[in-house]
């Protein structure tokens, strides 16, 4: 397949046709200016890796390896798809917001993903010649829901309103690490797009955080569902940081591309056989602390949230369709589909949700702005 796109604005006009094919194309999301931007860098010097000392890179032609620059290549585009696929994700659920102020919160999160993933292509096409372009097309082309988009927890049904405030809350929260990641990168252009993405992912994180907690609030949905969809979430999340014993975080970490996420604050030298189950480990000590924030919310007659454990539910890694349990007791091969079906949200749980939210006031009320974002 050849691109179609000769120049940026050519694959402009493709994300505009994109926005009307997935739905997305209302009135305070077409209003956006969509644009490219860059943050300044704390240093113009690699950090990490082989290349420690030298200039970051400003153009893909300065970097020294045709197999450095195809490994950047993927990374953006990875990135890129991921935004993407995020906005397909949750492009049903404007017409369910429970209230003015989550409606407006949507758009801003779906805008802002769109904006992440307009600054991918952006990168794409300016550095990285007929190649880039094409990969920035098909950035348009793959859809969540039909099971096209490159990493599996970006093609999840996300159904309903506790699922974005729990997909939020969690597997952006692993953006949120990834974008860190990159923010080190020796690819300059790269890493002073992470600045601005960082501080509008902030948002994201904080909606989903809130909103579980204005849930939790209300005291209208019990906990125990709650729980069913962390348990969705939180591992789709492990999978994100990638497999077990990488090699391609070897590389990316050898050669300058992705740092870890403790990068300026980690004292001991990387383990460069074990980055991505750094990572993970980091994320889920932050996990632990948000769900120990929520369950001040929840009284004390009422089961408590928790982290599933990392063998739970895996598609990738060291555990990938391992029959663990939520806690991580291995099961039998003959109850693990069992335990699955009890501790994941299930068709009763969703009538149960649908019948909740027909009453209204599941979640407190907030006050939405009249400022734009």
């Amino acid at each position: 397949m050849a691109a179609r796109i000769a120049t940026f604005d050519d694959w402009v006009d493709l994300f505009r046709e994109w926005q009307k094919a997935i739905g997305v194309d209302l009135p305070e999301i077409t209003g956006y200016q969509f644009e490219a931007k860059y943050g300044e860098l704390k240093t113009m010097q690699i950090e990490f890796g082989d290349y420690r000392g030298r200039c970051k890179w400003e153009r893909v032609i300065q970097i020294p390896d045709q197999r450095i620059r195809d490994a950047l290549q993927n990374l953006i585009v990875y990135q890129g798809d991921t935004e993407f696929a995020s906005v397909e994700q949750q492009r049903h659920l404007f017409e369910a917001a429970p209230s003015d102020y989550d409606r407006q919160a949507l758009a801003r999160v779906v805008t802002e993903e769109m904006r992440h993933g307009w600054q991918m292509c952006h990168l794409l096409i300016q550095h990285f010649g007929s190649g880039g372009k094409l990969e920035a097309q098909k950035q348009l082309e793959r859809r969540a829901f039909e099971n096209k988009r490159l990493l599996s927890a970006f093609n999840d049904p996300v159904q309903n309103w506790l699922d974005f405030y729990t997909y939020t809350d969690f597997v952006d929260r692993d953006g949120k690490f990834q974008l860190t990641m990159l923010s080190y990168s020796g690819f300059a252009p790269l890493a002073s797009s992470m600045i601005p993405m960082l501080k509008e992912e902030s948002f994201h994180l904080g909606t989903g955080q809130d909103g579980l907690r204005r849930l939790l609030q209300a005291g209208r949905i019990p906990p125990a569902i709650v729980q069913k969809y962390i348990n969705k979430w939180i591992p789709a999340a492990y999978d994100l940081f990638g497999v077990d014993h990488s090699t391609s975080a070897h590389w990316f970490y050898v050669w300058g591309l992705k740092g870890r996420y403790d990068e300026h604050q980690a004292s001991a030298a990387a383990d460069k056989e074990r980055l991505n189950e750094h990572s993970r480990e980091l994320y889920r000590q932050e996990c632990e602390r948000l769900i120990g924030q929520l369950n001040r919310l929840i009284p004390d007659e009422q089961p408590k949230l928790y982290v599933p454990d990392l063998k739970f539910n895996r598609r990738i890694g060291d555990y990938a369709h391992q029959p663990y349990s939520v806690t991580g007791e291995r099961l039998a091969a003959e109850d693990y589909e069992k335990h699955r079906q009890q501790v994941l949200p299930s068709e009763g749980d969703l009538a149960t949700l649908k019948a909740i939210f027909a009453e209204g006031d599941w979640v407190e009320s907030k006050k939405a702005t009249t400022q734009a974002q």
